[in-house]
């Protein structure tokens, strides 16, 4: 059972999984820091942030409450996946199937790009009729 255990560990997938969810951490604060220093006070020109510090457009409810669409919390989201994923892809999946790709052609493996080529109807039709005359009437 050890044994299975630390081909697990050792494999690679494991640890390499491990440093990419603590890059991602730190990299998801670094977004937001940035997100919430310059596109925040950005959204902040055109619109003041209301007693809860969210800015967006304020509508008055039915009952004379002020109601306000946090916008900048939906850009600060949206920004910070998006600054992330580009750089996870970058950073992790694009080097990775990259050295995939050579370690696979130092091998001497070939991708098969090709898809197979399928038979055309008349060839089916052939097939089908050669089958059925090889069949016994009875």
């Amino acid at each position: 059972m050890i044994k299975g255990f630390k081909e697990f560990i050792l494999r690679g997938n494991v640890i390499d999984l491990a440093v990419a969810v603590v890059i991602g951490a730190a990299f998801t604060a670094v977004v937001n820091a940035i997100v919430g220093s310059v596109i925040n006070p950005l959204i902040a020109i055109f619109y003041v942030p209301n007693d809860n510090g969210e800015f967006g457009p304020s509508i008055t409810g039915l009952y004379g409450q002020t109601v306000t669409f946090p916008l900048g919390a939906l850009l600060t989201a949206i920004i910070s996946f998006f600054a992330v994923a580009l750089v996870v892809y970058f950073v992790f999946v694009y080097p990775m199937n990259q050295w995939k790709a050579r370690a696979a052609a130092h091998a001497g493996v070939q991708e098969n790009t090709e898809e197979p080529k399928l038979p055309t109807e008349q060839e089916l039709l052939v097939q089908i009729r050669d089958l059925l005359e090889r069949q016994p009437r009875g």
